[in-house]
């Protein structure tokens, strides 16, 4: 963890159009050669943790799940193909490839774009090592993936006592039990839709201030929901969640609001964009509990341009345009 994040900064200004564009196609999407890395092959990843991954039953190379759930594709490829690109942010996943290659798909659409691989890797890591820091702290703790997916942290952050809950809609979930290991000892699956208001309750999370802190993320999810709904979500996790919780989640700026067809990935689904901060004090206006505890760059080791633009970009805008933000309680 690199420590709390100043929350004081530039004022925003008012970005333009071309600003706009600049933000989405900067750097412009690596078109280089993915030849030598293959499609996901039978065996787990060269170098994976943890047991031998069982064969799996082919589903649908279209399964009928929603716009913004199709969207769970892109983090699978990534984590499935990802690490022969970027070997220096592998995620060793056990269980990607074969989940990838049940799903009909051989990646290779997402890895033309370069940028988003290694922007899901990084973050990857990143959540994981925020993880494995409240585990540190607690190890008999609880860990809530908050819009799941067919990502599956359990094979890195298990450490014989905390409990884990990974949570999706039901359709999701239908995928994960076809093609991911099931549930074991302090782990479990919930339904979870984050536009309700009672979602807190359905998770196995305190139900009172006074319990012990939980550790929540939410990868790739919020910025598909409306404003008004990620309000919602903030506000019930600072009124809910013991002090000491922390809440992890990735975001890109408002300006990507409505323009999900400018990104590389996201414009092969029809999921789109709806909420992203235009300043920090965004993120903890729902509920007076809720602090900044650290923004995270996800995309600085990509390289240069990214390192140099990134810096350029808030001073513009206020607000970084793309980032891991983590929340606590008081």
């Amino acid at each position: 963890m690199n420590g709390p994040a100043a929350m004081n900064g530039p004022v925003a200004g008012q970005a333009t159009e071309e600003q706009m564009q600049l933000a989405l196609d900067y750097p412009a999407m690596d078109k280089a050669s993915i030849e030598g890395v293959t499609p996901p092959q039978t065996a787990s990843p060269a170098g994976a943790a943890g047991p031998e991954v069982p064969a799996v039953p082919a589903v649908p190379a279209r399964p009928p799940i929603s716009a913004v759930s199709s969207t769970l594709r892109i983090p699978l490829a990534a984590r499935a193909l990802g690490d022969a690109l970027f070997p220096e942010m592998a995620a060793a996943d056990a269980y990607a490839g074969r989940a990838l290659e049940a799903l009909g798909d051989d990646g290779q659409q997402w890895l033309s774009d370069r940028h988003s691989v290694y922007g899901v890797l990084a973050r990857t890591r990143r959540f994981r090592e925020l993880a494995a820091d409240y585990l540190r702290g607690r190890p008999d703790g609880h860990i809530v993936n908050l819009g799941c997916g067919l990502s599956h942290y359990v094979q890195w952050l298990d450490n014989g006592q905390a409990t884990m809950t990974d949570a999706d809609l039901p359709e999701v979930l239908a995928l994960r039990r076809a093609l991911l290991p099931a549930p074991a000892e302090r782990y479990s699956l919930k339904e979870l839709d984050l536009t309700a208001a009672n979602w807190w309750d359905g998770l196995g999370l305190p139900a009172a201030r006074s319990g012990a802190p939980v550790f929540l993320f939410s990868e790739g999810v919020l910025m598909y929901l409306q404003p008004r709904e990620v309000d919602a979500v903030l506000a019930t996790f600072g009124e809910r969640a013991p002090a000491g919780s922390l809440f992890a989640f990735d975001a890109i700026c408002w300006l990507a609001a409505g323009r999900a067809k400018r990104h590389p990935s996201i414009r092969h689904t029809e999921a789109q964009f709806h909420w992203g901060p235009r300043k920090l004090a965004d993120l903890l206006r729902p509920q007076p509990r809720l602090k900044l505890y650290a923004i995270h760059r996800i995309m600085e080791g990509y390289g240069l341009p990214y390192s140099l633009f990134a810096p350029v970009f808030r001073a513009l805008t206020g607000v970084p345009f793309y980032a891991l933000y983590v929340l606590s309680v008081s």
